[in-house]
Formats: structure tokens, sequence, C-alpha cells
């Protein structure tokens, strides 16, 4: 399962459509770091046991703080939140 444009426009409580260019590609920022935070290059390659839905709210909440920081961002603290938040789904190694 994908997140949609809309289920993330809605968790970040904006209701025009003048940054969803915006939006869109902070989701794509979102996934990919994730993605580099798990050490995989899709979620597929974490097995069926793992469900995308486990993996939802690390990625909203990247592309919220991306959006709120759009100026000021600091990776090391979202990256360290991330680590925080996909630990246990982490691969060991590359």
């Amino acid at each position: 399962m994908e997140l949609k444009l809309e289920q993330v426009k809605n968790y970040l409580r904006v209701d025009t459509t003048e940054d969803d260019e915006l939006i869109l590609s902070l989701l794509f920022t979102a996934k990919k770091l994730c993605l580099g935070i798990l050490r995989v290059s899709s979620f597929s390659e974490l097995g069926d046991e793992h469900n995308f839905d486990e993996f939802k709210i690390p990625i909203l909440y990247t592309v919220a703080y991306l959006y709120e920081h759009r100026e000021n961002a600091d990776f090391r603290e979202l990256t360290l939140i991330l680590r925080a938040l996909l630990f246990n789904h982490r691969k060991e190694e590359f």
C-alpha cells in the first residue's frame, strides 16, 4: 500500500493545492530516507511479515518534519529519530 497525497495532506492539515508538488517531493524524499535507514531498496525486501502500515508513521513524520522545517531542517536529529522508530525493522547489513 502506498501513501496517497490526500492522506499526507490530511496528516499535515493542508487544505489547499498550492503545495501539492512540494508535498509529493517530500513524500518521495521521506520514503527514500526511511529505506536508507532500513538498509533496503524497497519495503518488499523486508519480507511478508512486515506490513507497509508499520512504516506509514515514520514516513508521515518525515514529511511533516521536512515540511515544517523547510529552511532549517536538522537532518542529524531527523535521522536519529527515524533510526529509533525503524530500529526493529532495520537490516543488520547492506
